[in-house]
Formats: structure tokens, C-alpha cells, sequence
């Protein structure tokens, strides 16, 4: 019986450290039990896996390229890797949890299904007037969100609620049917449904709907009182547009992926990664995927929210940045923050209300920066402009050696000796610097500086623009970045935490072991989640409590339904009551924790307090309004409850060497310390400057920086007095 083997494809320099690892870890494939976890993220660059056995923590990671042209053919390629490293048999994988940009991308690159709308006569055309707000005020030639639907697939059935839901003028039947009879011929295969005020009365929807599916079987259906059952036409209708465009394809890569995962011999469960945090099963992921827009990212938070609870903080930036993007978000008192609604595919990506607006439940992240295959170059006022087009997976920052020529921060990151050469991802993938070199040399050209200094100049500009809107952002929501440690997870967010912390004036730098694939981590660990809503708009004073308390029943019911299909442990299960409310006259609302039971007084006080903590003060005398009612349901997945553990081999080889590595601070470069994370012992204190090398990241820290090993594995490093 053979033990775990080393990476396949690993570098020759690896082996010795590989056998070290496996001298500290001698079970054998009939050691494994049959419940093991397999994560899998879909990412832009790389398809991250974990393989986890929740018994005893242990994990086998993996990162395999992304294949753009069929995402699902990585992924099962990185299967098989993982499983073979692990030594494992796909029969012993109890479920798989799966997360993917797909949909996203399919958003953003307008290639969803022939997507028809059939709304309230005179409302065909809420998807281009919007909001008629434009998000940069003194464009002229202001590119405004494409709708996903064209407008001779939009079509109107004559029917109209008023907004309490009463019927003004009955739903002409016979002629919805004529419209969707209309949108099939001209080749449309997906329907969203949304007329006026379905989220008060969702009963001619349903009608016209149950209609349409008995004469066109085949046709995919979204209703707005399904998807999103909420006030405000354009959002609502953008939703469930949005759902209705990515639905098919969504239906045809979840069946092709379970069959698939059959096919490997894996009988266990497939769970998809929500945007809210949670994980639902394939039917539920089937009938609204756009719940699954922003699934990795908000596991990359799941995991910051993890290792900062190991680590004893209650507040942590979790900070992720991999290939594509970077993203941020806050983790208060050990959980991420959740919002209710955000922009996908925008025209500029940092520029809100230059999207198609989603209101879905999601992990509230905020887009910060580029990825390191972001492409750095140029730009029109000839300054250095990096991002956000990227080099993807195909063909790669240019010293991944795929044909990629235009340089990107991994690049700089290498030229500056923050990577090695020879030690990318382990000594699995070779990666060339002189390529890396050859390609900051054209950038040098082009901006009349030397190749060091473009180097350093990607570097800071990247770091600088995150930092940047990291600072926005966290004031916006009344944080100080101070009171945070950053948490760096994805395989380039290590390499630029300590640098982003700096400028942000954050004192303390975490990075947990596996950085790299940390959104695999979270998406393991997470619960599964339902978040349902409904329309409730009554002035507080006035409020019907016991009509509350109803609704707030029916949600919990239907909540529970989709958490039993899950395999979930409902005895176990945590609902959380709350309210979407504002001052009568306000045109936003903030989302309140409902008191048990409700009354006028507690709840009052309830709403005062979030809107101060928001706003400082309260307007005097100002009346309160009730708009909607949330529920969600959470409860913990069988072996989503294990402790990480890597393998070690603590002692042996821990310092590997020394390399220049350029600091800004030092204006230049330091011979500095490369230690092999794995062999760091827990409590060992390390000075920086310090490169601490994993297979799936590297994690940097500057000069006077204090660090110290946790006992989970985490690095976490605290800036020197004069930061």
C-alpha cells in the first residue's frame, strides 16, 4: 500500500522536501474514509481544488490551468490530479462543492441564451431607461448598460396590478400566449416574466407562465415573483432578466458536470456555491443561477471569516486577489458582511451604477483592483495604467511561456524577486524571467524609463489603486481600516497584502496556510444557506404584526424545504429574521435585525440603532416605514466543521535561501530570508523582510516587520512601530 505521492509534475528540486512531507504523513489509500470533501473553483487563471478529509483536516491541494474554451474540462482534468496526489479513489468522495465565473462571464461577454421578456403593457422598455441616472455625470459619450434583452424580443401583455397587489386590468391570457408563441418563432429559448407590482400579487405571473410551459415545454421560464420578489421595477425586471439569460446554460453545465462526475466515479452529492455565502443543491442552483454570480469571491470571504476566528480576530479585510480581479470584504465579529443587491457586467468597473443592477443576497465585496494577469500599459495621458483587461488563462502573463508578450503584475512581481522562477506553484509550472524581462522591457520603452523602474511601477500602481479603493469603500460603510487586520488569500493577494496594508494603515497581515486556494477552503466550510424575501410596505406605526409574523412563517417554510434537499442538519439550523425599512419619504432602505417578538417600541429602536451606526444621527420626528421581510436559513453540511491541517515537516529545511527582493520603503533591493512554510513550527517568531514560500502562493513581508506562526498554520505579522 502506497503512501500519499508527491505532485506529479513537481520539479526535481521539490523531491526532497515532498519526501519530508510524506515521512509525517503515512496512511494509505484504504486509510481514507468514505466521506472526503472536494472542493473545486472555477477561476479566471486557475482551477483551484481541495481535497479534505473532514476526520481529521488533513487536505491535498491542487491548482490546475482554467480551460476558457470548456471550464468543466480543467476541472475534471484537476480531479483526477488531486485525487492521485492524495492517493485517493473518486468512490471515497462523499460530495464535491463547486463554484464557477462562468455565468458571470457569460454576462460580461453577452454570449446567455436567446433571453425574451414579456412585461405590463407600456413597460417594455424599463430595461433601457433604467434608472436615467448616468453614472459619470460629464460623459458625453456615456456607454450605459446593454440590456440583455434586444427590443424585439420585448414584448407586452395587457394586464396591471396596482401596488397593493388588487387587480386594476385582468390579465389578457390568450394574448401572452400570442406574444410567447412570437419570441419562440424568431428562436428565443429562455422567458423572463415581469409585470408591474408581481411582487405585491404574484398570480398573473404564475397564470401566464403555467400557460406558456403547457404550450411550449421547452421554453426555460424566470418569473420576477420567483426570482426577485421586491419593489422597483428596473432591478426586479434586470434579475430576472438576468436569470432568465444565464438559466439554459446554467441547467446544460450542471447536468454535464454531475454526469460527469459520475462518469469519474464519484457517487457523492454536487452542491454549488451561492453568492450569500451558502451552498444549495443542483435544482435550486438550477432554477435561479443567478444566485451563483458571485459564489467564488464570496467563499474567498467564508475563508478570511475562518482563519480570522482561528487567529482571535473579530475584525478582518478579507483580501482576495487572484488572476482576474482583487476583492475585499468585511468581516465583522467573525462574519462577513451581506448585502441584498449589486452590479454585474459594469461598463467601468469600478464605477458604481454602470452595471446591470442583481438583487440577489450576497457577501457584500467590493471590487478593489486587478488580478495578476492584468495587463499593465500605456495609456492615453501616457501614464502607467494597469487593468483591467487580463492575460488570463490563455495565454498568461508573458513568463507562463504561452504566447502571451504584453507584461502583467505577475511579471513585475517576479522581476522584482517576490516569486521564483523556479519554485511556481511548487515546481509544477516553470516560468520564465527572462520572458518577464523582455516584456516590462516594451513597457519601459514606451513610458521612457528603464525595465527596473517600470517593474516597480506596475507594482505600486496596482498596490495603490486597491489600497485606494479599499479606503473608499471601507469609510463608506463607517469602518476605519485601522481598527482590521488584512487576511490574504488567493494566489496573488499574499504577494501584495503587506504592501496594500501599508497604505491603508492596517497594523496586522494574516495569511493562512493553502493561501492560494483559500476560496476552496471556504467554500468547504460553508453552511448550507436560503435567503428568502417578500414584500411588506406599511408605516411602523400602523404596522400589522401578526400579518409579519405570518409572512415571516411562510419564508421559514419554504426555506426549510430547499435546506432538506441539501442534506443539511436542520436540528442545527439558525434562522435570522430581518427588515428592509427607511424613513417615509427616503429612497433607500437599510436591512434591520428583527426583535423576537416584533413590537412597536423594539423595533424602532432596532432600526434607530443600525441608522445611526450608519449615519451618526437620526432625523427628528421622522415617521419609519416597513418595505420588504427577510429570512434566512442556515445550517451546517455534513464535514463542513473540520480544522485545516496541511501537511508538515516542521524544522527540517525551514530557511531555503536568500534573494534579492526589492521593497519600495528600502528604495531597493534586500537580500532576504525564503523559508519553506511547511517546515515553520507553530510559536516560531520570524524579523522581515521575510519570503515565506508555499506551493500555491508566497507570502511577503517587509523590513522591521514582527511575525509569528499560529497554531492553525497562519502567518500573522504586525507592522513596525514606525509604519
Amino acid at each position: 500500500m502506497a503512501s500519499i505521492p508527491p505532485r506529479p509534475a513537481a520539479a526535481a528540486a521539490r523531491t526532497g522536501r515532498d519526501q519530508t512531507r510524506q515521512a509525517t504523513d503515512t496512511r494509505t489509500r484504504d486509510d481514507f474514509p468514505v466521506h472526503l470533501s472536494l472542493g473545486i473553483d472555477i477561476g479566471g487563471t486557475f482551477t483551484d481544488l481541495v481535497l479534505l478529509d473532514p476526520r481529521d483536516g488533513r487536505a491535498v491541494l491542487w491548482k490546475e490551468s482554467t480551460t476558457p474554451d470548456d471550464p468543466a474540462r480543467g476541472a475534471l482534468e484537476g480531479t483526477r490530479r488531486v485525487l492521485e496526489r492524495a492517493g485517493a479513489r473518486a468512490g471515497e468522495v462523499a460530495r464535491v462543492v463547486h463554484a464557477t465565473t462562468l455565468f458571470t462571464n457569460a454576462l460580461i461577454e453577452r454570449k446567455g441564451a436567446r433571453t425574451g421578456l414579456l412585461t405590463t403593457a407600456g413597460f417594455r422598455d424599463v430595461l433601457e431607461i433604467g434608472r436615467e441616472r448616468k453614472y459619470e455625470l460629464y460623459d458625453l459619450f456615456i456607454a450605459m448598460p446593454k440590456p440583455l434583452v434586444p427590443r424585439p424580443w420585448r414584448r407586452e401583455a395587457r394586464e396591471r396590478l396596482a401596488p397593493d397587489g388588487s387587480v386594476e386590468v385582468p390579465l389578457d391570457l390568450d394574448g401572452a400566449l400570442r406574444e410567447a408563441e412570437a419570441l419562440v418563432a424568431q428562436g428565443v429559448e429562455s422567458l423572463a416574466i415581469v409585470f408591474l407590482h408581481a411582487y405585491a400579487n404574484p398570480a398573473h405571473e404564475r397564470a401566464a407562465a403555467e400557460a406558456i410551459a403547457r404550450r411550449f415545454p421547452h421554453l426555460s421560464l424566470s418569473l420576477s415573483s420567483d426570482i426577485a420578489p421586491e419593489i422597483r421595477e428596473y432591478p426586479r425586471a434586470s434579475t430576472t432578466v438576468a436569470n432568465a439569460y444565464v438559466r439554459p446554460l446554467a441547467e446544460r453545465y450542471l447536468d454535464r458536470m454531475e454526469a460527469a462526475l459520475r462518469a469519474e466515479g464519484i457517487a457523492g452529492g454536487l452542491f454549488l456555491m451561492l453568492s450569500n455565502g451558502g451552498l444549495t443543491h443542483v435544482a435550486e442552483a438550477k432554477r435561479a443561477p443567478v444566485q451563483l454570480l458571485e459564489s467564488g469571491p464570496a467563499a474567498g470571504a467564508l475563508a478570511g471569516a475562518f482563519f480570522g476566528r482561528a487567529a482571535g480576530l473579530e475584525r478582518v479585510l478579507a483580501f482576495d486577489m487572484g488572476g482576474t480581479t482583487a476583492k475585499l470584504a468585511l468581516v465583522d465579529n467573525g462574519e462577513p458582511l451581506v448585502a441584498y443587491g449589486f452590479e454585474a457586467a459594469r461598463e467601468k468597473r469600478f464605477l458604481r451604477g454602470s452595471g446591470l443592477p442583481v438583487q440577489i443576497a450576497t457577501v457584500e465585496l467590493i471590487e478593489i483592483g486587478a488580478g495578476g494577469g492584468s495587463i499593465a500599459r500605456r495609456g492615453e495621458l501616457g501614464t502607467l495604467q494597469v487593468g483591467p483587461e487580463s492575460a488570463g488563462a490563455q495565454p498568461g502573463p508573458a513568463c507562463y511561456g504561452r504566447g502571451g508578450t504584453e507584461p502583467t503584475v505577475t511579471d513585475a512581481d517576479l522581476a522584482l524577486g517576490y516569486l521564483d522562477a523556479g519554485f511556481f506553484l511548487g515546481g509544477a509550472m516553470r516560468i520564465d524571467r527572462a520572458a518577464a524581462e523582455r516584456a516590462l522591457g516594451g513597457l519601459a520603452g514606451a513610458l521612457g524609463v528603464d525595465a527596473a523602474r517600470a517593474a516597480v511601477g506596475v507594482h505600486d500602481v496596482v498596490d495603490e489603486n486597491m489600497a485606494g479603493a479599499a479606503r473608499v469603500a471601507i469609510a463608506e460603510r463607517g469602518r476605519i481600516p485601522r481598527e482590521y487586520a488584512l487576511l490574504a488569500t488567493g494566489g496573488a493577494g499574499p504577494v501584495h497584502a503587506w504592501h496594500v496594508a501599508r497604505k491603508l494603515g492596517v497594523r496586522r497581515v494574516v495569511c493562512p496556510p493553502g493561501a492560494g486556494v483559500g476560496s476552496t477552503f471556504g467554500m468547504l466550510m460553508a453552511p448550507a444557506r436560503v435567503d428568502r424575501v417578500a414584500s411588506f410596505n406599511a408605516p411602523l406605526a400602523e404596522a400589522d404584526f401578526a400579518a409579519a409574523e405570518t409572512l415571516f412563517a411562510r419564508l421559514a417554510e419554504e426555506a426549510r424545504r430547499v435546506l432538506a434537499e441539501t442534506g443539511a442538519d436542520l436540528a442545527r439550523a439558525v434562522p435570522r429574521r430581518l427588515a428592509d425599512m427607511r424613513y417615509i419619504g427616503q429612497g433607500s432602505e437599510i436591512t434591520v435585525a428583527m426583535p423576537e417578538p416584533l413590537a412597536e417600541a423594539a423595533v424602532r429602536e432596532a432600526f434607530e440603532a443600525e441608522y445611526r451606526g450608519l449615519f451618526a444621527r437620526t432625523p427628528p420626528g421622522a415617521a419609519i416605514q416597513f418595505v420588504a421581510l427577510r429570512l434566512t436559513l442556515s445550517a451546517p453540511m455534513p464535514g463542513a466543521e473540520a480544522r485545516l491541517r496541511l501537511a508538515r515537516a516542521p524544522g527540517a529545511g525551514m530557511r531555503k535561501g536568500t534573494r534579492p527582493v526589492f521593497f519600495p520603503d528600502a528604495r531597493g533591493e534586500i537580500a532576504t530570508p525564503v523559508y519553506d512554510r511547511y517546515a515553520l513550527p507553530p510559536g516560531m517568531p520570524i524579523d522581515g523582510p521575510a519570503v515565506f514560500e508555499e506551493d500555491e502562493s508566497t507570502f511577503i513581508i517587509g523590513p522591521g516587520a514582527r511575525a509569528r506562526v499560529l497554531p492553525d498554520g497562519s502567518i500573522l505579522a504586525e507592522m513596525p512601530d514606525d509604519a
